[in-house]
């Protein structure tokens, strides 16, 4: 009996990737606005490790609690490899950019980039 189940499961895992699809990404065009905070550069960093930049782009102007529970839930919830000792500067870039404490003195995003040609 537990050899046919060995034998079942090969045989499926053989059938499977027969019709396993390639998944192709598009190029990604947008990026964060620059800024001269400590978290843009964080952000850079940590942020495009999980999610696009429409992602954050696309998020309600919202306060810095709103920001700072994205940042945490990112970092202990969904396993985002945010040190601590970061959280603090990436919701002050967050929110001075996106958020409700913009004060017009940061460029906005820019709505997309050319894509790099290859």
């Amino acid at each position: 009996m537990k050899r046919i189940s060995v034998v079942l499961l090969s045989v499926v895992a053989v059938v499977a990737g027969l019709f396993a699809a390639e998944i192709k990404l598009p190029t990604e065009t947008a990026r964060l606005a620059e800024s001269p905070l400590p978290g843009f550069a964080l952000a850079s960093t940590y942020c495009y490790t999980c999610h696009s930049v429409d992602y954050v782009r696309t998020q309600p102007v919202s306060s810095r609690a709103y920001w700072k529970s994205s940042v945490v839930k990112m970092q202990k919830t969904f396993g985002a490899p945010i040190p601590d000792a970061a959280v603090d500067a990436l919701v002050d870039y967050l929110v001075k950019t996106y958020g409700n404490e913009r004060d017009g003195s940061l460029p906005a995003a820019p709505a997309s980039v050319a894509p790099v040609k290859k």
